[in-house]
């Protein structure tokens, strides 16, 4: 297994389910951790729980993130990701169903990486799947994380 880990933050299961197997479909391999809300992936980013960064001393190598979450919202997520020096680096692609271009500009001014509309047909998602992951975990070089 690959040691990049990708964070995906989606409260939809079937959103959820259909990203797990468009990276499948496409031989990405990596492990992916599954926030299905913004409390789970605050927690896991700066939190001590059992899975979270502060324990496995991995930060993702990619996150996924979705805007319309349960608890915290994706946006206020990319708020507090790009508030901190051991995250601020970190590859955000916004994966989201939103076609609000207030949602578009806010990501990118909160300092999204990418922002990328769900495809709503599967090949077209599998598709949109194996372009991010072929840039974002092998053609993309990150700077090195903080301690």
């Amino acid at each position: 297994m690959n040691s990049k880990v990708i964070l995906l933050v989606e409260d939809n299961p079937d959103d959820e389910e259909l990203t797990l197997m468009a990276l499948q479909k496409n031989n990405i391999l990596n492990e992916v951790v599954v926030a299905r809300d913004g409390v789970e992936a605050l927690d896991y980013l700066f939190g001590d729980g059992a899975n979270s960064f502060m324990q496995r001393r991995v930060l993702p190598t990619l996150i996924l993130l979705d805007l319309k979450l349960p608890r915290v919202d994706g946006l206020e997520v990319l708020k507090h990701i790009r508030a901190d020096d051991r995250t601020r680096t970190l590859p955000v692609v916004v994966l989201t169903s939103s076609r609000e271009d207030s949602d578009l500009m806010e990501s990118y001014a909160l300092g999204c990486n990418s922002y990328v509309r769900k495809p709503v047909d599967f090949a077209q998602f599998v598709e949109a799947t194996r372009q991010l992951g072929l840039y974002w975990l092998l053609l993309n070089e990150c700077p090195p994380v903080k301690p």
